[in-house]
């Protein structure tokens, strides 16, 4: 247990005293000794003046995706950036003019509507289909939206956020089908890579590689070992003129070059984190192992959507009458736990709430039973 609150952290501060938060991707874990360890003897030094991207930074990038999603990449595909959101910011300025169409497949991770819309692009949605409590593509309505002249990207979230859902092979290749005979760029952004549970991440790059395609694959180790405060990202193509323009597009923005302090967590991480995050994975399935025998015993009409990947879990309380918005309201005013509005992500994640179980298990069971006391009242009064 670390105790937070005070700490200035986003998770806590905002959350009145009483309140669980259970809600933003952070979880209530120490990042890996080694990480803090390369942090502290960077501090240690005392000097903060301008540095350079040194060459073990691109080492660890390869070997970690070498050994742990069975992919090669070459150093001359990579680009170092400051972060996930600017990344995704200047690939669309770059790539899109605001009168232009982006593909979401909803529901999905709702920065990405928060990007697009102070752009000014359109947004068409591809709505996810949702049958017997999993999710897939509709490519259907995929290839008739790409196939609009105006459609120039799709943003695809690899593994998916909220729903925990991890793209198989068959997948990737039907949206690298469509999007190649439709000259429409894939972005694909896979932060919560690391975090699949059953099998190993499909990059997409990897896929792309095989069509005559515009792809950027978006990484980086933040969410993995929850140092979000120090944003540090890459971006992945084979093509160097794309990351030669998104440099350019960085560099107007005057974000083109990363701290310091997080290129040294990032090669830390990548280099010396591997056992600390078998261990985590392990930790955090096991927790939602426990929320789903404690939904299955205490909330039956609460599915739980499969947790393919990622440490937040997507839960369908469409049976219980009540919007997202309204469940959400209840639960941080009547229970103080604090849970995300499924409607966040789009208009398909009505009917479901978002779950954070990246915490200790002490934490969890409290959440849980919070959320518990709050239907079984809702079930009172109806």
């Amino acid at each position: 247990m670390i105790e937070r609150r005070g700490t200035d952290s986003v998770k806590w501060d905002w959350a009145e005293e009483g309140v669980l938060p259970m809600w933003v991707a952070d979880m209530d874990f120490k990042t890996a000794p080694e990480v803090i360890q390369a942090i502290s003897d960077k501090v240690s030094q005392g000097v903060f003046g301008y540095g350079t991207i040194r060459e073990k930074f691109y080492q660890s990038i390869m070997d970690w995706w070498e050994k742990h999603h069975h992919f090669t990449i070459e150093k001359d595909w990579l680009l170092a950036t400051t972060g996930m959101l600017p990344s995704l910011s200047a690939i669309i300025r770059t790539f899109v003019k605001p009168d232009e169409n982006i593909i979401l497949q909803t529901p999905v991770y709702n920065h990405f509507f928060v990007i697009l819309e102070n752009y000014g692009c359109n947004i068409l949605v591809n709505d996810l289909k949702y049958e017997a409590g999993n999710y897939s593509i509709d490519f259907d309505d995929l290839e008739t939206k790409t196939s609009d002249p105006n459609t120039k990207l799709l943003l695809l979230c690899n593994p998916q956020n909220p729903v925990g859902k991890v793209w198989k092979q068959e997948d990737l290749e039907r949206i690298a089908e469509i999007c190649s005979k439709n000259k429409v760029m894939v972005v694909s952004d896979e932060i919560h890579s690391d975090l699949v549970f059953d099998g190993h991440h499909i990059p997409f790059a990897s896929i792309a590689q095989n069509f005559t395609l515009d792809s950027i694959t978006c990484g980086s180790p933040c969410k993995t070992f929850n140092f979000s405060g120090f944003p540090i990202s890459y971006l992945i193509s084979q093509d160097k003129a794309i990351l030669e323009k998104i440099h350019k597009t960085l560099e107007l923005q005057e974000n083109s070059y990363p701290n310091p302090i997080s290129l040294e967590a990032l090669i830390s991480a990548y280099t010396n984190g591997h056992e600390w995050m078998s261990e985590l994975k392990n930790y955090l399935y096991e927790n939602f192992l426990f929320l789903k025998d404690f939904c299955n015993e205490h909330l039956p009409l609460i599915k739980v959507i499969p947790l393919e990947a990622t440490y937040l879990v997507w839960l369908d309380c469409s049976s219980l009458g009540r919007s997202s918005d309204e469940l959400s309201k209840l639960l941080l005013d009547e229970g103080k736990v604090w849970l995300n509005s499924g409607t966040m992500y789009g208009k398909g994640g009505e009917g479901f709430l978002r779950i954070n179980i990246g915490c200790p298990r002490i934490l969890l069971v409290e959440g849980l039973k919070r959320l518990q006391n709050v239907i079984n009242s809702l079930n009172e009064i109806d």
